[in-house]
């Protein structure tokens, strides 16, 4: 169980460095801490850990970030802004849009599997995920994250379920979202399952909902 900070704990990076060799003090902190948290996981991960991994004193460490949940939350900042980006590509590009059921499919099986990759390719990056779930004080960056897609998503669409009531579609947009990222989260947590065919059936039932809907 993933301890819970107090109500007193600062999130925010105290400093943003602008010169060189900050940044380069600034980017190997969190590329340190995004590989302890692989490694170690959440609970064993402390400011002096990192500090002693990567070679720096803590009083470096503490010029940009007050504690770890500091930390954690700007990795995690980097980590939904990568898979924001990545969907907001993809509702620009046509998302759900799609002259057949196949080619609907294959749109959103390709968003869900490079949703995956993403976290994977982060240091730490299901760590991070499962700390950002665990963390009440966090939980508000997952939030955001999804209902700003969500958002999007029911912007994109709307033209295309005219018929359809505009806060449905919207509890709509906001639940294949959260169901998107909670595949997602199997498919990366979950390695030894077939996470190709659970990419496809969790998908199918995305298409099958939307062609339902209008």
């Amino acid at each position: 169980m993933t301890a819970v900070p107090p109500k007193r704990f600062r999130l925010k990076a105290k400093l943003q460095p602008t010169q060189a060799r900050a940044q380069d003090t600034y980017e190997v902190i969190l590329a340190t801490a995004g590989e302890m948290l692989r490694d170690r996981g959440f609970e064993q991960l402390t400011t002096n850990a990192i500090c002693q991994r990567a070679g720096l004193t803590p009083p470096a460490l503490y010029r940009y970030f007050p504690n770890k949940y500091a930390i954690l939350k700007e990795l995690g900042d980097r980590l939904m802004a990568a898979q924001d980006e990545e969907m907001i590509g993809w509702i620009e590009s046509g998302g759900l849009a799609g002259a057949t059921f196949d080619e609907r499919l294959a749109s959103i099986v390709a968003i869900q599997t490079r949703m995956a990759e993403i976290i994977r390719a982060f240091p730490g990056g299901i760590a991070i995920g499962r700390a950002l779930r665990a963390v009440p004080m966090l939980q508000k960056l997952r939030f955001a994250s999804r209902d700003m897609v969500a958002t999007e998503l029911a912007a994109a669409i709307g033209p295309l379920y005219p018929r359809v009531d505009g806060s449905r579609l919207a509890v709509a947009t906001r639940m294949l979202v959260e169901l998107s990222y909670a595949a997602t989260e199997m498919m990366v947590e979950e390695p030894d399952r077939d996470v190709d065919r659970l990419a496809v059936e969790v998908c199918r039932m995305f298409v099958l909902y939307f062609d339902d809907l209008g």
